[in-house]
């Protein structure tokens, strides 16, 4: 498969009595270096709407601090950490961050999951990730988007709301990434 096989946008699926985001992305580089911008704190920054406070292993309790206070710190949990094939993370209560990164020719094939429980985040949560995702694109190759997150944010989000519809975009839009 291609990269053009893949959709850019999040999809969004019911499982159960919860809704799951599904992001692929074809990467030109090595599982290793996305492992790298998935764990490393200082690549983290880059990309990521949260700090990352805790070990890294499954079963080590964790701790989510928004950056200059843009949202509160929220407990969460590792879940799984396989290096450098399986990163999943329990944020809050109630979500689930699931990243999966494949060898893909001389690149990675990389998959995240997002699950929660509230439909009416979802188009506001897609936006969100759609921007982080493209930032880590940009940083893991070693380029400065030209947007803020937070524009990235709102150039996606009504796309979103319009595909995944009106019960997918009752909450938000705070919370998005500055």
């Amino acid at each position: 498969m291609s990269a053009a096989d893949y959709p850019r946008e999040g999809q969004l699926q019911q499982i159960g009595d919860r809704c799951q985001l599904r992001f692929t992305r074809r990467l030109p580089h090595a599982p290793e270096k996305v492992w790298w911008a998935l764990t490393e704190p200082q690549h983290l920054a880059a990309w990521f709407p949260a700090e990352i406070q805790g070990e890294r292993r499954a079963g080590a309790p964790l701790r989510f601090v928004h950056r200059d206070g843009a949202g509160p710190t929220v407990a969460g949990k590792m879940l799984t950490y396989d290096p450098p094939a399986v990163l999943e993370l329990e944020w809050g209560n109630d979500e689930t961050l699931r990243f999966e990164l494949q060898p893909a020719g001389d690149g990675t094939l990389l998959t995240f999951l997002n699950a929660f429980d509230e439909l009416g985040k979802a188009a506001r949560d897609a936006a969100g990730w759609h921007a982080c995702l493209d930032v880590l694109v940009y940083h893991l190759n070693e380029k400065r988007p030209p947007w803020t997150p937070g524009e990235r944010w709102q150039r996606v989000h009504e796309s979103y709301v319009a595909r995944l519809g009106p019960d997918a975009a009752t909450i938000g839009p705070a919370g998005r990434p500055s």
